[in-house]
């Protein structure tokens, strides 16, 4: 009986150790699929390891070729993360493929997936290091859906108490939307405003047809518009008559002045009653004016004869009559 109870627990412990052993092997056949042929190694830098562990697969082109041997922390921004991948794929990844964290499904495990490359680089070898691109992790997308479901809320809410607002006849578009009168308004001044717009656009014909119809080369109106010396010429007969309004304001000054001193007992005409040569030389000097008078009176008819000029004095007669 002592024999049987002995044999019975040395094969209980047997059974045990057998069956340890078995789903010892069987954890590292699943996660070490490459345990048993010939690989090499290669590395990858990320910045962030996404809840990558040690075992976790490593795809190209969405076939398991590899695992995750070791995730090394270098310092707060680095992760180095060394792969075994099987031999056989050596020469299909070429230097310029891309490693990136991914997961298998959307609450799979994680793992690594290289995308090849594009161009012509040569093919990895023991050891070296392939470029990285850090995706967004799943949990960095649900909080960015949680806070943009929480703004679409309060957009939704927004525009709640918009409508709500337009419906009851608040603000300006409230108004527009349930006032008949000011809807009404609005329709005529739109109308007022096509018509302006039409109005304008005949006048724009009119215009550029009365401008198409203008000879540049012999009307006078073409000579004023292109020719600049005739131009010149007009600013400077202008300048002219200013000059000349001035001068003769000035001189008419000063024979009020003169005709005021003669008045005067112990003025001009006590003086020109004693000097004969005095006289004769103001006789003079007012027969010079008058020449001078009606020279410039005539110069001042040829000039509103003259076609430079003869728009400038209509003008100067419409802001008197307006006066007037």
């Amino acid at each position: 009986m002592a024999k049987t109870t002995l044999e019975n627990l040395r094969l209980g412990i047997f059974v045990i150790l057998g069956t340890l052993l078995l789903l010892v092997a069987a954890y590292l056949i699943g996660n070490r699929q490459n345990m048993f042929s010939k690989t090499f190694n290669i590395t990858a830098v990320f910045k962030n390891a996404s809840g990558l562990q040690n075992g976790n697969n490593v795809r190209f082109s969405g076939i398991n070729v590899g695992t995750v041997k070791k995730i090394e922390m270098v310092n707060d921004t680095t992760i180095k993360v060394h792969m075994i991948i099987a031999e056989k794929m050596q020469e299909h990844i070429k230097k310029d493929a891309v490693a990136m964290i991914g997961s298998d499904g959307l609450v799979g495990s994680m793992l690594i997936n290289i995308v090849p490359g594009t161009g012509n680089s040569p093919l990895i070898k023991e050891g070296d290091e392939l470029a990285s691109v850090s995706k967004i992790a799943t949990q960095d997308m649900l909080s960015t859906l949680n806070v943009t479901n929480e703004n679409a809320a309060l957009l939704t809410a927004d525009l709640l108490k918009v409508s709500q607002s337009l419906t009851r006849g608040k603000g300006t578009l409230g108004r527009l939307l349930n006032d008949t009168v000011m809807a009404s308004d609005l329709q005529r001044t739109i109308a007022n405003l096509k018509l302006v717009s039409n109005s304008a656009n005949t006048t724009l014909s009119e215009l550029n047809e009365m401008i198409s119809s203008i000879d540049f080369k012999e009307s006078t109106a073409g000579v004023l518009l292109t020719d600049t010396i005739s131009a010149r010429k007009m600013r400077n007969i202008i300048g002219n008559l200013e000059t000349s309004s001035f001068d003769i304001t000035q001189m008419t000054k000063e024979l009020n002045t003169v005709i005021g001193g003669l008045n005067n007992k112990d003025g001009l005409v006590h003086t020109i009653s004693k000097d004969t040569a005095l006289v004769y030389q103001l006789e003079r000097t007012m027969k010079n004016i008058e020449q001078g008078t009606e020279r410039f009176n005539e110069n001042m008819e040829a000039l509103k004869h003259n076609f430079l000029t003869r728009g400038y004095f209509k003008k100067l007669e419409k802001k008197e009559n307006n006066r007037n």
